[in-house]
């Protein structure tokens, strides 16, 4: 582990000194990977260097216990240093835990109303809305692709996309199943229904990474339309997108523009295949990411958003921590969850990894 360490603090000097040179910045591209690379290694190097200044100071302060009139301040000297070295040291085993490769990318998300007739569709537009006022508390940016609305304000489904800093760190923990148990508006003897509604998440493809070839596409146009069949607009800017070797329909009618929703459409289909292509050469991985904290299978009922008893209970947590507060989930509060989410994977990845000394 020690030699990791020396390795990522000399490569990120290295960065700094390539950084400085003025022959990157003439290649956007050489800077924008460098400035990715130095953005991941620099908090492993500035912990590194911060826990071995602590240990120096430990080392000075302990040839100064000799001394009886330095004796009481070097005591106390090591004791803090001591606390600063083992905070650090735990702080780098995890900085050194394998990332995923896409927690700096965007997301796409889809809603669909499942089990539970209108009351499902209902609780989907429940949770577009929580991870609506999710993204605006990280200062992220959501973008509505399509949506396909009852005539009561549900979402038989939904997609968008969630671009921001981490976005993709914290948001893959929602995929799943997601149930509801609440007395519907629709039910007049206030008898207490279990609905639910799926959640996907995946990351965003770069046209760079994943090319698609034009003639496997079948591009249709047609006229946006919302509830009830009433034309959003009279023209037709709608685009449906068809991947013809695997048979992956997209399709985006929010925009008024058919080049918008085109672009968007593409994003889309380029992830979810992308995702599909991932999924094909990792098996083995992903077998290993599936039996973690956050798989993302949709198919796993993930949480239960309990409303008569004002709790919201992830089943991927143990004990008391699971259950929070429903007003603050459904509101946008989805920290507190993931947060705990995130340290339940950090704990599952530290106990698969061999322990080394710092």
């Amino acid at each position: 582990m020690l030699d990791k360490l020396k390795e990522i603090a000399a490569r990120y000097d290295a960065l700094v000194s390539q950084m400085e040179d003025p022959a990157t910045y003439g290649d956007p591209d050489l800077l924008r990977r460098l400035t990715q690379e130095q953005k991941e290694i620099e908090p492993v190097a500035e912990a590194y260097r911060a826990c071995r200044k602590a240990e120096d100071a430990a080392a000075a302060a302990q040839e100064l216990l000799g001394d009886p009139e330095l004796r009481e301040m070097a005591q106390e000297e090591i004791r803090q240093a001591k606390a600063d070295i083992e905070r650090l040291r735990r702080e780098l085993r995890l900085l050194l835990l394998p990332r995923d490769p896409n927690d700096s990318r965007n997301v796409v998300m889809e809603i669909r109303g499942g089990v539970g007739g209108e009351e499902a569709m209902l609780f989907a537009a429940d949770l577009f809305r929580m991870y609506v006022m999710y993204s605006e508390s990280r200062g992220w940016n959501l973008e509505v692709v399509s949506r396909n609305e009852t005539e009561l304000g549900g979402l038989k489904s939904i997609s968008f996309l969630v671009e921001g800093e981490g976005a993709w760190s914290r948001l893959k923990f929602e995929s799943g199943a997601h149930r509801v148990q609440r007395v519907p508006v629709t039910e007049s003897s206030g008898r207490i229904q279990t609905s639910a509604a799926t959640v996907a998440v995946l990351p965003e493809a770069e046209e760079v990474e994943f090319q698609i070839d034009p003639g496997d596409l079948k591009i249709d146009t047609f006229r946006s339309s919302g509830a009830g069949g009433q034309h959003i607009n009279k023209t037709e800017s709608a685009i449906r997108i068809t991947h013809l070797p695997t048979g992956v329909v997209v399709e985006c009618q929010d925009e008024r523009s058919q080049y918008k929703n085109k672009d968007r459409a593409m994003k889309i289909l380029r992830s979810k295949l992308y995702e599909a292509e991932q999924e094909k050469q990792n098996a083995a991985i992903a077998a290993q990411r599936r039996s973690q904290v956050g798989s993302g299978d949709r198919s796993e009922r993930i949480r239960t958003y309990n409303f008569p008893q004002g709790r919201v209970t992830d089943h991927r947590l143990g004990g008391d921590v699971k259950n929070f507060s429903i007003d603050a989930v459904i509101n946008g509060g989805l920290d507190p969850i993931i947060d705990a989410l995130v340290t339940a994977e950090q704990a599952e990845k530290l106990a698969a990894v061999n322990g080394g000394g710092v």
